[in-house]
């Protein structure tokens, strides 16, 4: 049991290492090493598994693994392939009524046990949702990890550690343009909005139509990009390592970045020159995100900060709260080489992903905090989170067995709908998604690889393709959390953390109703 404590741990540090913003060579040959690790991770849980375990965790699973220890000591490398996805286990949580909804479903959430309509509602989405399929398709190019991905218009912009920044058509998969002129990893993308792009065209001379992109990167830059032409119109040096980016588009607009020092820094974008400077965090800015008149930024020790952003005023951004990583739940390993955290708000709460097994959401009002399980096990890793057309999507990644997939939620109620597995996805990374003209769903996961995840119509499933499946360990409701690191989380656990898989539906206390967000 030591052995394999001691084998999860060491994953995960190099799984956190691996997604640094720059590898030295030592780093590179410690990361060459994980296959090998995992390969004896799996020989020792088949070692301990029960029989009656054995059948229940995986039957397919339990073939995975035996075909992980044959291929012991032939390591991939960093460039390595990974298995097909299962999905995590993760901690409870609890949401509160939207203060300042962004959604009519938002504003008359109530805290209760639901009503029979909203109940056949939810389970119309579920049936909805296991119905559903989904084809991918690659875009191949970039030669290290993606970091970051946009969507604007029918094009998708990637951001990747190899320096470069590739513009792709969706509907064909192709690589349109390179933008070659950070000398260090792209960690951050945005866009404009079309009326603030139609400014800077006209002080350009260029067409009003144009779009713009921005890029921050490692070499302390950010860069100003013309999207159709893929020229760089504009580069600002921030004298910082920029890990954030956003564009407030409130009254004349500005640009926001975060620092790799916790530096929280406005941009005009009439004059590009800096209007505000905030040393916000104790460690790197990891995330920035906007909501109407607010600001979230988050930081890589788990602590998050909400701003109102004013239009007129000399300094853009006024501070309204901060939560530490002792509120949020979401503190570091000591011993962690990198880390991150992904937010995403909506009305009051605050969607929070720092590599752990489950999600955590804050009310940034008050400063509660509650878990929601995203992971079936320990070896659980949440990445990234996001939000498209009433549901939150999480990216999950199982370090023992390095599977991938995505888990669904129903919104605002958070209630588990579905998980998205196909075979061979890598550990996810970032992530984009949209709409399309029919109202299908098209997504971007980046990571190891790209990928464009396009929903198919009615019965044109085929091999190969997106499988839906359900995960009931998931299909709890949020439950309160107390701050502290997740007790799914830490260093003691058993080997049934991990050889569950058959274990039944976690139960829930008929007391915890009242923590549920009902469907309006």
């Amino acid at each position: 049991m030591g052995e394999v404590r001691k084998l999860h741990k060491k994953l995960r540090q190099i799984e956190n290492l691996e997604i640094k913003p720059f590898l030295t060579p030592e780093e590179r040959v410690k990361i060459s090493k994980k296959e090998e690790l995992r390969a004896r991770l799996a020989e020792l849980l088949l070692q301990h598994s029960a029989p009656q375990q054995t059948q229940g965790i995986v039957g397919d699973d339990k073939e995975k693994m035996k075909r992980r220890v044959s291929r012991r000591g032939s390591s991939d490398g960093l460039a390595s392939q990974i298995a097909a996805p299962k999905v995590p286990k993760a901690a409870p949580q609890r949401a509160s009524r939207a203060e300042q909804p962004d959604t009519p479903e938002d504003a008359g959430a109530q805290p209760t046990a639901g009503r029979p309509d909203q109940d056949a509602r939810l389970a119309e989405h579920k049936t909805a949702w296991e119905r559903v399929g989904f084809r991918l398709r690659p875009l191949e190019g970039h030669s290290d990890i993606v970091t970051c991905v946009l969507a604007v218009d029918n094009l998708v912009v990637s951001g990747s550690r190899d320096t470069t920044i590739k513009i792709w058509h969706v509907p064909t998969a192709t690589e349109q343009r390179n933008l070659g002129g950070h000398s260090r990893g792209v960690t951050c993308l945005s866009s404009p909005p079309p009326e603030h792009c139609r400014r800077l065209a006209r002080r350009l001379s260029l067409p009003d139509t144009e779009r713009f992109i921005l890029s921050g990167s490692q070499d302390c830059y950010v860069k100003i990009w013309v999207l159709r032409t893929g020229y760089c119109v504009k580069s600002i040096y921030t004298f910082n390592p920029v890990s954030a980016l956003t564009f407030l588009s409130e009254g004349d607009g500005h640009i926001v970045t975060g620092s790799d020092g916790g530096k929280v820094e406005v941009w005009s974008w009439d004059s590009m020159e800096c209007c505000q400077s905030v040393k916000e965090h104790e460690d790197s800015v990891t995330s920035l995100q906007g909501q109407g008149p607010l600001l979230f930024s988050g930081s890589a020790d788990g602590a998050v900060s909400v701003w109102e952003v004013l239009c007129s005023a000399p300094a853009p951004l006024k501070h309204l709260h901060h939560w530490s990583s002792s509120v949020t739940g979401c503190d570091t390993p000591s011993d962690s080489a990198f880390s991150r955290l992904a937010l995403s708000p909506r009305g009051d709460r605050v969607f929070l992903a720092n590599g752990k097994a489950s999600l955590k959401i804050l009310s940034w009002t008050t400063g509660s905090v509650s878990r929601l399980a995203n992971h079936s096990s320990v070896a659980g890793v949440t990445d990234c989170v996001s939000q498209a057309a009433g549901i939150l999507i999480a990216s999950c990644f199982d370090l023992a067995t390095g599977e991938s997939s995505l888990n669904l939620f129903s919104l605002p109620q958070c209630k588990y709908l579905v998980s998205l597995t196909c075979p061979q996805s890598p550990r996810i990374l970032c992530f984009t998604a949209w709409l399309t003209a029919s109202g299908g769903h098209r997504w971007v996961t980046g990571g190891r690889v790209l990928t464009v995840w396009e929903q198919l119509p009615s019965n044109s499933k085929k091999s190969g393709d997106v499988t839906v499946r359900k995960d009931s360990r998931l299909d709890i409701p949020p439950v309160e959390s107390d701050g502290d690191t997740d007790e799914d989380e830490s260093d003691d656990y058993s080997l049934e953390d991990y050889t569950s898989q058959g274990a039944s539906e976690t139960e829930e206390d008929p007391g915890s109703s009242w923590l549920r967000c009902t469907v309006q």
